[in-house]
């Protein structure tokens, strides 16, 4: 099966309003249209609304980085996909590194993020991957398949084509360290073998796999050519509109 490749650029806890609405601005400049790549960013909350206007009516979409999974109450600090969907966001990345580890996000909370997002039509990014501890003691798959098992436990078969799996080594974020394209590759198959088992062999074809981990323009097209990697989530270089532009070229070739 053919699967249109997914790039999205994950802007963490970066640009303030006006650097994030010219970041925008160079994006769609430097990327430009066309139909055979889906493009996103991720701005900050405080920033989407400035990033959605940006984009205005270009192909590229707008991804929060996070969501609650209650609708409104006392959550303070907590964002709600109401919020969200006000603002034209249609992505919401979920389960991040980042969020597990800083923050506490258990594989339970990820799953209820999960069925919040795909109750509401949004598209999830749900991110697995392992910390270097992990990978050095071969635990590798033993956690991204917990994690992916968790996390899609609530999934019905009408929500797969709105899923998007993101593996992203903790050992390769920020670190400048890359998992070769073997490494990536026998992970990306494996998830999509429990994909399969999960949802069956034609749906999971069609579910399309991210890799993450220090994706840059010089190792973007060697890793996107793998058979199971269908685009990127983009970290540090997501914030240089030439650097995401190569790597969404990459994604096109």
């Amino acid at each position: 099966m053919t699967r249109r490749p997914f790039v999205c650029g994950n802007w963490k806890m970066n640009t303030n309003a006006a650097e994030a609405e010219a970041l925008a601005k160079a994006v769609r400049s430097e990327i430009g249209e066309g139909e055979d790549v889906d493009v996103a960013v991720a701005p900050p909350f405080t920033n989407l609304d400035r990033v959605a206007h940006a984009l205005g009516d270009s192909s590229l979409r707008l991804a929060a980085q996070d969501v609650h999974w209650e609708a409104k109450g006392a959550f303070t600090g907590a964002v709600s996909i109401d919020m969200l969907e006000a603002l034209c966001v249609t992505s919401v990345i979920i389960g991040h590194s980042e969020r597990r580890s800083l923050f506490g996000e258990t594989d339970a909370d990820c799953r209820r993020k999960v069925d919040a997002v795909l109750g509401r039509e949004l598209q999830v990014i749900l991110c697995v991957g392992e910390s270097l501890e992990q990978r050095e003691a071969s635990q590798t798959l033993e956690v991204v398949g917990r994690q992916l098992e968790a996390g899609l436990e609530g999934v019905q078969d009408d929500q797969v084509p709105r899923v998007v799996v993101a593996y992203e080594p903790v050992w390769a974020i920020g670190t400048g360290k890359t998992a070769s394209p073997d490494q990536a590759q026998e992970v990306h198959a494996f998830l999509r073998g429990r994909l399969a088992a999960r949802f069956g062999p034609e749906p999971a074809a069609g579910i399309r796999l991210q890799y993450g981990g220090s994706v840059k323009p010089g190792n973007a097209r060697e890793l996107f050519a793998q058979p199971d990697i269908d685009g990127g989530l983009i970290g540090g270089a997501a914030l240089k509109a030439a650097d995401f532009a190569a790597i969404v070229a990459a994604a096109r070739s």
